[in-house]
């Protein structure tokens, strides 16, 4: 028998925490909830949980905190789950390593498809299913590996999480193709992927924070179109 997948669940409401557990576990997974931020920091690490479903709004940590805290250390999908649904908090959530975001009250088909689509992602881009034959790119300064799951800027490791990396290693591996916001969703996040293009240029930002320009290349913005990777 196939070992069930395992998803944590963090939300300080218990009756809402004992639904989403109840409609995970009709679809074969096993779950645990947890009602604080040092306790979800504590399992993640000690019962390796396959994907995490973190409330923001809690006692003590919140939400942001404690996602920042395990993506420091663990490349763990983490969802969010908020009654907040301004884009600021949106973005936030995405900027600080979060896979999705999903607004409360969500509708419990929609959690357990986001669920599902979010863990095959991961699954296709993890280290442990990746080829034996090396995914790699290298341009001068740059070097993107996704089957070790690593990217160097200048001999130093950067770390990013799933998405980012594969972001970034599928547009350094057309260079000066242009791919619309629409595409990237579609190639990256699947077509199952139940979210807003604002989703990529989030990640762009962030691909450009951690490794900047190069004299040889660049992540470039083509205005009312999409990105692409400039070698010049």
């Amino acid at each position: 028998m196939a070992q069930k997948q395992k998803i944590l669940i963090v939300d300080d409401d218990q009756h809402i925490a004992e639904l989403i557990s109840l409609y995970l576990e009709k679809e074969c997974f096993e779950t645990k909830i947890v009602g604080d931020g040092e306790t979800a920091i504590r399992e993640t690490f000690s019962w390796l949980p396959d994907l995490i479903l973190l409330d923001i709004m809690l006692p003590g940590m919140d939400g942001y905190q404690i996602c920042r805290e395990v993506r420091a250390k663990s490349r763990v999908p983490i969802i969010m789950l908020s009654a907040k649904g301004e884009v600021f908090d949106k973005v936030l959530g995405l900027e600080l390593g979060a896979d999705d975001y999903m607004e409360k009250p969500f509708d419990s088909k929609e959690l357990v498809a986001r669920v599902k689509a979010v863990l095959r992602r991961y699954q296709e881009v993890s280290p442990q299913k990746a080829e034996s034959d090396d995914k790699a790119v290298e341009y001068p300064g740059l070097s993107i590996n996704l089957t070790n799951y690593s990217v160097l800027r200048d001999g130093e490791r950067v770390d990013m999480p799933p998405k980012e990396l594969e972001l970034l290693y599928f547009l350094a591996s057309s260079p000066n193709h242009v791919f619309s916001r629409e595409q990237l969703l579609d190639q990256i996040w699947g077509y199952e992927y139940i979210g807003d293009t604002r989703t990529v240029d989030v990640h762009i930002k962030r691909l450009r924070e951690k490794i900047g320009d190069h004299t040889e290349w660049r992540l470039a913005t083509i205005y009312g179109v999409g990105y692409k990777f400039e070698a010049r």
